[in-house]
């Protein structure tokens, strides 16, 4: 049988940590004397996000990447909550195992509220943070095309049943089409109802209403944000329709003192649309 061509595209060695919960797929490149550069990937994405960064970097720096608990190729536990408050456990649980240090961390999507829990849980092993269209603080927009996501029995039909979320994701998240081979890579992970509980999950898991699970969870986290002494920079993709330029001033009203920098014509997948500009900002920032 033929290799898919998207494995060309991802060809780490991959790793499994077991933690409370499960095993969290990772990948671990690059020299082991080198301060890490620890990558968290949001919703429907996995560790493949960062495949283009961990490549670039690892001839000079430790890129690390894990999967979330039911995301990429991480275990599907069913007593697993799927909550902000147990993806933060996760993390917590994975840099301490791996007794990670002086982290550059990068964050996208989901991975801005889980990372930016952890960093709050264990500050002393960060020591900068780069964000790129993410948020770990309540606004109260929700765009309606991820709202019918979380309608109930339709919402679960929708995205677990049909796969819409990940394969919408692939076409509307960038201002450049991906390549065949680049949907099929992000989409891989995703190809029944029981591999797609993550997914699912992490819709549901939008803080929207005033008594949701995670709210307080987020607002927690939000509170915390301030007393991140820590140097922050900001890489956002203006065109994102849902992590809108809205949400990278919340950020630089957060940390005042963040270098930012916009990329006007790219969306939510920033990293996808200026490979080059955000992966040379990265590496300059880690080192």
């Amino acid at each position: 049988m033929a290799t898919p061509a998207w494995r060309d595209l991802f060809p780490f060695e991959s790793r499994t940590l077991q933690v409370p919960s499960g095993r969290l797929h990772y990948v671990d490149e690059g020299p082991r004397t080198a301060d890490p550069i620890l990558c968290l990937h949001g919703n429907p994405t996995w560790a493949f996000h960062y495949r283009r960064l961990i490549a670039e970097a690892r001839p000079f720096h430790r890129v690390i990447a894990f999967d979330h608990m039911g995301m990429g190729l991480s275990d599907r536990p069913t007593n697993f909550a799927y909550t902000l408050e147990g993806h933060v456990k996760n993390a917590v649980a994975f840099v301490d195992a791996l007794d990670l240090k002086k982290i550059t961390l990068v964050v996208h999507d989901w991975g801005g509220a889980i990372g930016m829990g952890m960093a709050l849980a264990r500050p002393e092993r960060i020591a900068r943070i780069t964000v790129m269209n993410t948020s770990a603080f309540f606004i109260p927009r929700l765009p309606k095309r991820i709202a019918i996501c979380r309608a109930g029995v339709l919402g679960e039909f929708i995205t677990r049943g049909l796969n819409a979320f990940a394969r919408a994701a692939t076409t509307m998240t960038t201002s450049i089409p991906l390549a065949p081979e680049v949907k099929a890579g992000y989409l891989a992970p995703y190809a029944s109802w029981r591999r797609r509980i993550g997914i699912w999950n992490f819709v549901r898991d939008i803080p929207m209403e005033p008594d949701h699970r995670s709210r307080a969870t987020l607002a927690k986290i939000d509170l915390g944000l301030k007393s991140l002494q820590k140097p922050v920079q900001i890489l956002w993709g203006e065109r994102d329709w849902c992590f809108t330029p809205q949400f990278r001033e919340e950020w630089q009203a957060r940390f005042p003192r963040a270098y930012v920098h916009k990329f006007d014509d790219a969306g939510h997948y920033l990293i996808e649309d200026e490979p080059g500009g955000v992966i040379a900002r990265i590496r300059d920032f880690a080192s």
